[in-house]
């Protein structure tokens, strides 16, 4: 089996990871994460997913590592709302979500030396009306500060979904049953696929 590699400091990706029970050491290099003039977000979130998975590769010894990069953007229309950059960007980006569907887009990237792959994952997030009182108080929980869009579905912010269509794990980072048929493609297994060996 593959030494698999993740090239992300999101400790919910590595929560993500260890909940299908595969082992991996972490390994991130510094990419970045501004995007291209006219990108697409589609395009934006597969080329930081490859791009944290090739870069953490090419820091490693040759051999035979696996390295899994990812990336998730919130998406409004066609606008990236990014990580907060302060207060009042968490507050204007909660107070767009308000009442509104948006759409989360995860790119999982799984690197060798040989070859690479990346899926994208996107899921429509439904938030009901939030009241500027509740958004204040949002933020004031500290939660917001390191999310893209300013909020963790898995957290206290689960309270403003009321609808969800597609990927749970996706929203918080990283789709899951996708990442599984990626790693079982490079020889990495989770504990599914272990089980069989045994």
């Amino acid at each position: 089996m593959a030494s698999l590699y993740l090239a992300s400091s999101s400790p919910r990706r590595s929560e993500l990871l260890q909940q299908i029970g595969v082992p991996f050491t972490l390994c991130i290099a510094p990419v970045d994460e501004t995007p291209f003039a006219g990108e697409l977000p589609c395009e934006y979130v597969q080329r930081l997913a490859l791009a944290k998975a090739q870069a953490a590769l090419a820091s490693l010894p040759e051999g035979d590592a696996v390295v899994l990069g990812a990336d998730t953007a919130v998406v409004l229309g066609q606008q990236i709302l990014g990580k907060p950059l302060d207060r009042d960007d968490a507050l204007a980006t909660l107070r767009s979500l308000s009442g509104r569907e948006h759409q989360v887009l995860s790119a999982v990237a799984v690197v060798s030396a040989q070859r690479s792959d990346v899926r994208v994952v996107s899921t429509a997030v439904t938030f009901r009306a939030l009241s500027d009182a509740e958004i204040e108080a949002y933020w004031a929980t500290g939660e917001p500060c390191d999310k893209a869009g300013s909020y963790g579905i898995q957290g206290l912010a689960g309270v403003f979904v009321t609808q969800l269509q597609g990927s749970y794990s996706a929203v918080v980072g990283l789709p899951l049953c996708e990442t599984a048929e990626l790693l079982a493609s490079f020889d990495v297994a989770c504990w599914q696929d272990s089980k069989r060996t045994l």
